[in-house]
């Protein structure tokens, strides 16, 4: 209303100026400049009004003093402009329709009488200021211009209160209408946000329109601004899939290609428009290493079952050989030759006695024998005992602790496991090569990461490291790894590994805190 004001008034000030400039040069009229008066008192008015509403202040009392001014506005300007005879006798019609807007159909009926008492009392007032002899009050057409005049407004009032009532009401199941909708789309928001599982759509052109916080988190994603882009550099080998897959699997790189995770997703169709999709995935990365593990850990314990019974059975011929051995060496102490392979056959006797304890070793594993150890001096001193090992020669060695972290493992056990996994980095990285050994706390566990710089697992390598007799080394008896994976396993905790070219290798251990 403030802004029609603004512009009804422009115009009436644009007409009388017009007017003022098509007249003869001369003074305005005493009319004239009550007219431009008028049209000032209505801007002053109307920006009064708008400075209220911007300032948040204007209330009721300012729409009644707002319409009722219109009236008076609108008898200025009709007394002005002829009375009765006016062009402008609808400016009181313009009044009742803004007092149907800013009030109920109730102001409307309010502002129509009011606009009727001025107009009777104006054509009354000029009736009775006539020079002429006086006559009847009205004439026939006088009575007849007022009465339709003030028929018009009656008929304006009820219309536009009706048309008022009806605008509310409708306005009223907008804003309800409204106030669900974005209830509806702050939950479903909440929803999509709040899934653990990541959730992608496109179009039919496979171009990318939505993507929720999980599939960000999931995919490593830089910045939420992926929609816009294909498909398949998000999830690549996903159109392969069928339009309606309930369930596959995808490897995907992350981390610029540094990390590959499993994807377990499904692919659905969504309607409305041809071709468009719905993905819905989670990472299985982690179950996958897990079902890894269990399976590992079922072959290692059939085959820790297999090798105790073997390994018992090897002792005692061992034991009978290495007897006789000496007994013949004893009896042909003057022959050289005699004497020369008795030797050998005790040597090797104890060389594959040591092999049997270790491999016992690996198949039934002494209980750890647990207190209290500071995980970080342990690591320290372990490293500082390994930096005079011949592998050690032109290797650089970092050590690295965050925090202090104690746990209850066994010493000399958990020694074992990092002599092994050091060692294996001295020699995997080589002279010049770079080793680093690091201790930080990852939620509920403590986290031994031993990495080398070479990087030389590969991944066929992988499903077969930690199994006995699998080495990679000239001279290894391949139960390192396996006898370490048996004392982390004993301990709670688990073992894990990734190895890259470019990156190098790492061995993360986790123990329970």
């Amino acid at each position: 209303m403030v802004l029609f004001r603004t512009v009804a008034a422009s115009l009436s000030l644009v007409i009388t100026v017009g007017r003022l400039l098509l007249q003869p040069l001369e003074e305005p009229s005493r009319a004239d400049s009550l007219s431009l008066s008028v049209i000032v008192a209505a801007y002053v008015s109307t920006v009064v009004v708008g400075i209220r509403l911007r300032r948040e202040k204007a209330g009721r009392l300012d729409a009644w003093v707002q319409v009722l001014g219109d009236v008076v506005i609108a008898t200025g300007l009709v007394f002005l402009s002829g009375g009765s005879d006016s062009p402008l006798t609808f400016l009181y019609s313009l009044a009742v329709i803004g007092a149907a807007v800013v009030l109920d159909w109730r102001g409307a009926l309010w502002v129509a009488a009011a606009a009727a008492l001025s107009f009777a009392g104006l054509v009354g007032v000029l009736r009775l200021s006539d020079v002429a002899p006086l006559g009847p009050l009205l004439s026939s057409r006088g009575f007849f211009v007022l009465g339709s005049n003030l028929l018009a407004l009656a008929l304006i009032a009820v219309l536009a209160g009706y048309l008022s009532r009806q605008l509310s009401a409708t306005g009223g199941a907008l804003s309800a209408r409204e106030a669900d909708l974005r209830r509806l789309g702050g939950l479903q928001q909440q929803i999509l946000s709040s899934m653990p599982s990541g959730l992608i759509t496109c179009d039919a052109q496979k171009r990318v329109t939505y993507v929720n916080a999980a599939a960000h988190g999931i995919l490593q994603l830089e910045d939420m601004g992926s929609t816009g882009q294909p498909l398949e550099s998000l999830l690549p080998g996903v159109s392969g899939l069928a339009p309606r897959s309930s369930r596959g699997e995808l490897v995907v790189g992350t981390d610029g290609g540094r990390r590959r995770i499993i994807l377990g997703l499904s692919v659905t169709p969504l309607e409305g428009e041809q071709g468009a999709l719905l993905i819905v995935f989670q990472d299985l990365t982690e179950l996958r290493r897990m079902e890894e593990d269990l399976e590992r850990s079922d072959r290692l314990a059939s085959l820790g079952a297999l090798s105790a019974q073997l390994a018992h059975e090897l002792r005692n011929p061992l034991a009978a050989m290495r007897g006789s051995a000496q007994l013949l060496a004893q009896e042909c102490s003057r022959d050289v030759v005699v004497q020369k392979l008795t030797n050998i056959l005790v040597r090797e006797s104890d060389r594959l006695g040591r092999l049997v304890e270790d491999f016992l070793r690996f198949a039934r594993p002494p209980e750890p024998m647990r207190r209290e150890v500071s995980l970080d001096a342990l690591l320290a001193e372990t490293v500082d005992m390994l930096r005079a090992d011949p592998l050690a020669r032109d290797v650089r060695v970092e050590v690295s602790a965050q925090e202090r972290l104690m746990a209850a493992v066994d010493p000399d056990q958990l020694r074992q496991v990092l002599i092994n996994l050091v060692r294996n980095g001295f020699q995997a990285a080589g002279p010049r090569g770079e080793v680093r050994v690091g201790l930080a706390r990852s939620e509920k566990e403590a986290q031994i990461r031993v990495w080398d710089s070479a990087g030389s697992i590969t991944e066929e390598m992988m499903g077969h490291l930690f199994e006995p007799f699998f080495t990679t080394r000239d001279g290894g008896t391949g139960l390192g790894l396996s006898t370490a994976h048996s004392i982390v396993r004993a301990h709670g905790g688990s073992i894990r590994v990734r190895s890259d070219p470019a990156e190098g290798t790492e061995f993360v251990v986790g123990l329970p805190l």
